[in-house]
């Protein structure tokens, strides 16, 4: 346990983590007053933030006491003081250098304020707003991002499935010939499986694309079969369809980036299994290219995202368009629409629901934090699947980057699970120009 620190705390910490506080062991914790005002701004709301808001006020008020703004309240056993800093004057250091009062430039004084009164204590500021770090960093302020939900390594969104060489050639024709699969034991290997991993098994004459099922501890061969009119085009399209049509496979992640098929091969799946989920659900979360908020946008709640939402229905529509006009398959999409079967909607429309018997997409999934991955699989009822897709290159919300967001944590916390499975999806399969504007720009 090294030397107690003070963190002063920035409004997105609280944000993106309502608990941020209980996560800072025995260190003391300090709110600027500034904190506290922009909170009140975010409370009203159905988004995931000001949730987030709502309840660390309300985690804010069973502190509550003089003491918390005198001489601070205890947080708990084992853990520090939290400390609400009222009337701290605007440091002359930052009014040098920053004369507009903004909240980021008060947060900054408030953080020299509390490290002037407690100089033998380190005083680091945490935010996880890139710019702020930079500014308190040219003013020789310490600061860090909050770095506790954040994932270490992010390889395994690099790179394709495994591929193990100098396989038996006996054992792959076993594979062939038995199609429940051959026990795990059989393979050298073993050992280094995930559960539901997905692999290419190569001998000197023959190869074979091939699945850990932990359910049954064998090592069986993937099927290249169409799900919906969407055959798969190369080796991981084929893992996917073989995840996703597993109904023990209670969770998926699929990533990529743009172009790899994730969203569709999800879509396509949960269509070809309309008859054994009362719901096919697909959402996504509306972040505004830009931070801008949509309110500005003309029209009803359901018109101001349909934009947003315009991707998933020209998925929808990438899969009636396998079939000709009018035939049974289209016509089967179209009354799952009408009957509510198949649900096209923004995220927030559905926080609150239960989720039973439903198979759920979420797509864009790197735009969650941690915690709104963690409400929305909580949410999910018997017989349901879920299945978050993104791309954690492609990121639009300000304070997420690719270690810190949802999808990551959440293929970072299952790895292991048997009810988990994670397929990276590494080829572009929408077009040569796609794929090179993918890779160079």
């Amino acid at each position: 346990m090294g030397a107690k620190k003070n963190f002063v705390l920035d409004t997105n910490v609280i944000l993106h983590d309502y608990k941020c506080i209980e996560n800072f062991q025995e260190n003391d914790i300090y709110l600027p007053i500034v904190v506290l005002e922009e909170l009140d701004k975010f409370k009203k709301g159905s988004d995931q933030i000001n949730y987030n808001a709502r309840e660390f006020v309300r985690e804010l008020d069973l502190l509550t006491s003089n003491d918390l703004f005198l001489k601070g309240a205890s947080l708990g056993a084992g853990l520090g003081t939290l400390h609400v800093v009222t009337g701290d004057k605007y440091q002359e250091k930052i009014a040098l250098s920053f004369p507009e009062k903004t909240p980021d430039h008060r947060i900054l004084s408030c953080t020299l304020s509390v490290a002037e009164k407690t100089p033998k204590i380190q005083t680091i500021l945490v935010t996880k707003d890139v710019n702020l770090r930079m500014k308190a960093r040219a003013l020789g302020i310490q600061v860090e991002d909050y770095i506790t939900d954040k994932v270490i390594n992010v390889d395994i969104f690099e790179r394709a499935q495994d591929t193990y060489e100098n396989i038996e050639p006996d054992l792959i024709d076993k594979i062939y010939s038995t199609p429940d699969g051959l026990d795990a034991d059989m393979f050298e290997f073993k050992s280094k499986l995930e559960p539901n991993e997905c692999f290419i098994l190569k001998s000197v004459r023959a190869s074979v694309l091939a699945r850990y099922n932990p359910f049954t501890g064998k090592i069986k061969k993937v099927e290249k079969i169409s799900n919906y009119g969407i055959q798969p085009r190369n080796a991981e399209q084929s893992f996917a369809f073989e995840i996703l049509n597993d109904p023990d496979v209670k969770l998926v992640g699929l990533t990529g980036k743009a172009g790899t098929g994730k969203t569709l091969l999800a879509l396509a799946a949960a269509l070809k299994q309309a008859g054994v989920y009362k719901q096919i659900l697909l959402a996504r979360p509306i972040v505004a290219l830009a931070n801008k908020d949509i309110g500005f946008l003309p029209g009803d709640e359901k018109q101001k995202v349909a934009p947003y939402m315009q991707p998933l229905f020209d998925n929808l529509n990438v899969i009636k368009n396998q079939f000709a006009p009018g035939s049974q398959d289209v016509r089967k999409i179209d009354d799952l629409q009408k009957n509510n079967q198949l649900v096209i909607e923004a995220l927030a429309f559905i926080r609150g629901r239960s989720l039973s018997e439903t198979f759920c997409i979420i797509d864009e999934a790197q735009n969650l934090t941690p915690h709104e991955i963690k409400t929305i699989i909580t949410r999910a009822g018997e017989g349901t699947k879920m299945v978050f897709t993104g791309d954690i290159q492609q990121i639009d919300s300000p304070y997420l980057d690719a270690q810190s967001n949802g999808l990551a944590y959440m293929v970072d916390k299952m790895k292991g699970q048997d009810l988990f499975a994670h397929v990276n999806l590494v080829k572009g399969e929408r077009s040569q120009l796609s794929e090179l504007a993918s890779n160079l720009l």
